[in-house]
């Protein structure tokens, strides 16, 4: 302080120009953080998802991306007990499909609600247009053992009292549509990847003969990147190309 102001002492005027540099630094590094450009990226994302969304959403989720932003890379990555932690430090940047448990810590967004069908060959000897409750206990079922959805199918039939022939079980969707053109089994998969599978091998859609609780589908992010451009890019491509009206 001095009669006229205050005046920066020596050492102050030794330090602002190296100041001014520093501040300079972290505004072009705060502006840099601010922008994503999906044309100039390079960047490699890795989405958590299920064998489902495997099928009926990474095919149109890559070709989009790849439109949208030709040098970025995807990595589909099978959820398992690392995910949580994985998203949580960065090294996975989504998660898409019916993941129970992703809750605190975490953001989530509704994509499209899933109902149920049953596939099966369509020159099935027994079953034409639609199948009742008595030729659904008297079929052959193929299982798919893996999954959040089958779980909530299996509760159904319990809770149902339905008991079915599981002839065969599957750990996933890998193969099934030529096991369904290739035997009379029937199987019972959610809508989405029912007529995914049905319409890319021929298969017969057929009608549940019960009702089967619906679910959701969401994509879920960890609460540290809700900000991050890139993120909320991808984000939006998965909200653009999923969301209930895109359906």
């Amino acid at each position: 302080r001095t009669a006229q102001a205050m005046q920066p002492t020596p050492r102050a005027d030794a330090l602002i120009a190296t100041v001014r540099e520093v501040l300079d630094g972290v505004r072009r590094l705060s502006e840099a953080e601010q922008r994503f450009d999906p044309r100039q990226s390079d960047r490699a994302f890795r989405i958590f998802m299920t064998d489902a969304s495997h099928v009926t959403l990474l095919p149109k989720l890559f070709t989009h991306v790849r439109a949208l932003a030709p040098n970025v890379k995807l990595e589909a990555v099978t959820i398992g007990p690392q995910m949580v932690a994985e998203l949580q430090s960065g090294e996975g940047d989504l998660a898409l499909g019916l993941i129970p448990g992703l809750e605190a810590g975490f953001y989530q967004q509704a994509l499209f609600d899933q109902t149920w069908v049953c596939l099966a060959n369509p020159r099935h000897s027994r079953l034409k247009n639609a199948i009742s409750l008595t030729e659904y206990i008297n079929a052959n079922h193929v299982g798919i053992v893996a999954g959040t959805g089958q779980t909530l199918l299996e509760a159904t039939l319990k809770e149902r009292g339905i008991e079915r022939r599981v002839a065969l079980k599957l750990p996933g969707f890998l193969g099934l549509s030529a096991i369904l053109l290739s035997t009379d089994l029937v199987a019972t998969l959610p809508q989405h990847i029912g007529e995914t599978l049905a319409n890319a091998a021929g298969l017969k859609v057929l009608r549940c003969p019960f009702e089967i609780p619906s679910f959701t589908v969401k994509q879920h992010w960890h609460a540290r990147y809700h900000h991050d451009p890139a993120n909320r890019w991808l984000r939006g491509v998965c909200a653009e190309l999923f969301l209930r009206s895109n359906q």
